[in-house]
Order: structure tokens, then sequence, then C-alpha cells
């Protein structure tokens, strides 16, 4: 399945309304980045079974990490490889490299060609294969990047060669680390605690342009707003019930947001739609916890279903999420989702922010 995806975007949340201009951040390219269109699409992967023969899930991402390691240089190596804090988990954004110089990791093009294969099959590893979900959707989020570069002028620092790895703490069966990935648009961060994963959020998502475009040899539109069926199947009473009173600019609880989830719940109680409407809701929850890999994806779904009768759906704007302002929220107990429609910042036409927060699994549930 697709879906509509977050982030705070090209624009930061100033309570729920307002921006930091766009344009305030395309002056001149941040030193460090490049134009390199990398196409992580056609890069060809690693033999994995003769680099880690009979290993699968997290020992073959400790085996990816310890040879792509091995191979890269000692000033790549110095970016990759960081002591796991929080606060440097935090240090994601929807912004390009110009609005937000912070995160941490050396670009996709401080590797070859080879050392690009093992980071594609570590992101194929963890995440989800299903099309439109997982890899495929990060695949097609480098894509957009290297479109923009190619459609405008900006100086913004579009580009996939500009998208960051790193491994927060030390990849090991003993330990906590993070593989975190991302850039403009993307948030990736899987937390593992003695080889197990503990926390797979924030996530977010966003793409611009959101129309199909052609890239690297492709039709590129990962997402789909898949969630606009649980609003558009809600009765007129129910609609009632879930429309927010306020005007939502963007996503509230994106990077740096952390405390920006509210805590009293607003909405229509899924617990009290008809089974076919709560199947909708069902549907848009996976369409983000099944980015990561199917295992770890239906480990946390049963979490979230048992608590769906306590879950609220609440939206701003039109059910149909297909104009500015637009914006809808799934509030459980644990799971917390938002989608907001944005205008477009480099193009013309909206395109979507969303994120993916999980209330006690945030950086796997460390503070």
């Amino acid at each position: 399945m697709n879906k509509s995806v977050i982030g705070v975007g090209i624009a930061a949340v100033v309570g729920v309304a307002g921006y930091i201009g766009y344009t305030t951040f395309m002056a001149a390219a941040p030193a460090g980045y490049t134009e390199t269109n990398i196409d992580i699409g056609a890069t060809a992967l690693p033999d994995v079974a003769a680099v880690c023969p009979g290993l699968d899930a997290h020992p073959l991402l400790v085996c990816l990490a310890g040879t792509l390691k091995a191979g890269v240089t000692p000033e790549v190596l110095a970016d990759l490889q960081q002591p796991y804090t929080v606060t440097e988990a935090t240090q994601q954004s929807n912004f390009p490299p110009m609005g937000y110089p912070d995160r941490v990791g050396p670009i996709l093009a401080s590797f070859t060609a080879e050392q690009r294969g093992i980071i594609k099959a570590m992101l194929m590893q963890a995440a989800s294969l299903t099309a439109n979900k997982g890899y495929d959707e990060i695949e097609q989020i480098l894509n957009a990047d290297d479109f923009l570069q190619v459609q405008t002028s900006d100086t913004a620092g579009f580009s996939s060669g500009n998208y960051l790895i790193a491994f927060l703490g030390t990849p090991a069966a003993v330990g906590t680390w993070e593989l975190y990935f991302g850039g403009h648009h993307l948030a990736f961060g899987n937390t593992f605690t003695d080889g197990v994963l503990t926390g797979a959020t924030p996530s977010f998502r966003g793409v611009e342009p959101f129309v199909p475009f052609t890239q690297n040899g492709r039709e590129n539109a990962p997402m789909v707003q898949e969630i606009a069926a649980v609003l558009t199947a809600l009765s007129p009473g129910q609609a009632g019930v879930a429309k927010l009173g306020e005007v939502y600019t963007n996503i509230i609880a994106g990077p740096q947001e952390d405390d920006a989830i509210p805590t009293a719940n607003e909405g229509v109680r899924v617990g009290d739609l008809a089974p076919d409407q709560q199947a909708l809701v069902v549907a848009a929850i996976e369409t983000y916890v099944g980015d990561i890999a199917v295992a770890d994806a239906d480990m946390i779904m049963a979490r979230y279903l048992a608590e769906l009768p306590q879950t609220f759906v609440a939206f701003a704007g039109t059910p149909t999420l297909d104009a500015e302002n637009d914006y809808v929220r799934i509030d459980g107990p644990s799971v917390w989702i938002e989608i907001s429609m944005q205008p477009g910042r480099s193009l013309d036409g909206i395109h979507p922010h969303s994120v993916w927060r999980d209330k006690a699994l945030d950086y796997g549930g460390n503070e």
C-alpha cells in the first residue's frame, strides 16, 4: 500500500501555524554537499551470500555494517560510526541540507559505488520490500531530490548524493545501536538492543513533487493518500466529531518536536466506528508500520491492534486530503500518525509531510 507521508518539512512549525520561510535557506549550497545523482535504484548489490554467508535479520545487518566500516577511509569512518545518544538520534529533519545542516553521518556521495551497494543492502534488510513502501519508498524519495535538482535552480543541496547514513552505537549482537538514514523529506531510524528491534520511530516521510514523475529510469509516486479513505468513510455525524477546530499548516510532532504530542485525545474514537471503518484505520496504520521488515512490523501492529478501540481519528480542512492545510491524525495509546498537505516549495502544487511516532518506543524507548 502507498501512503501520504511526513516531515516537519521545508517549513518549521510555529505552534500549529506559521513557517520559517523556505527561501530563507536558499542563499547558497552548504559546504560539503553535492549535486551528485547516486541513482540508488541502479546501484549494484553486493553478493550478500558471499560477504555474510548464512546470515539474516539482525546478524546480517551487523555483518554488512562491519563490512562497510572495514572498507571506508578513516575520515568517513569517523563520521559513520558514532556513539549512541538520543541527542544524536534526534538530529533529523524534513529540510534540505541548507535548511538543516546538523544531521549526523557522511553523505552517500562520500562512498564508492561498491560501498553504496552495501548501504542499499542494509536498507533492504531493515525495511519492507513491498512496492511503494519501505526500501522502495526510500528509493523514490531520493529520486524526487534528483528531480528537484534538475528541475529547479534552487541551491538548497537537493540530490540523492546528500542523504546520510550513520551507526549510532556499534552494530553488534549485544548493546544498543541505531541504523540512521535520512535527508530531505526522510528520516529512517531503526534502534536495536541486544539484537532485537526496540524502536522504528520517529519515522518521517514527505515528497515533492506529489504527482507522478519520471526520474532515474522509473516512474515515481510513493505517497498516494490511502488514509483519506478513513475520512471519506465517516458519516456526517462522525465527521463532525472528528473535525478539529483549528487550522493546521504542518504536522506538530515532527523533527525536533519530540514533546509536542497533545496529552488530550481529539476526534472520533475508533472503538465507536463500524467494523469496516475500523478496518480502514488499521490499513492506514499499516502503511506506516509496514515500512519496516515484516516480522518487526507484525510485532508492532499487534500492540496497536490491541489498543485500537482507544485510538482516535481527527482531521482539519477537507476529508479528501487534496488541498493545502488538509490535515489528519491517528492518535492511540501508543501510535501517533500525522499527515499535513503543504503548498509547493520548489514546484507548483501541494505535497505531503507525515510522521509516525510511537509514544513509548521513539528512539527505542531511550531518553
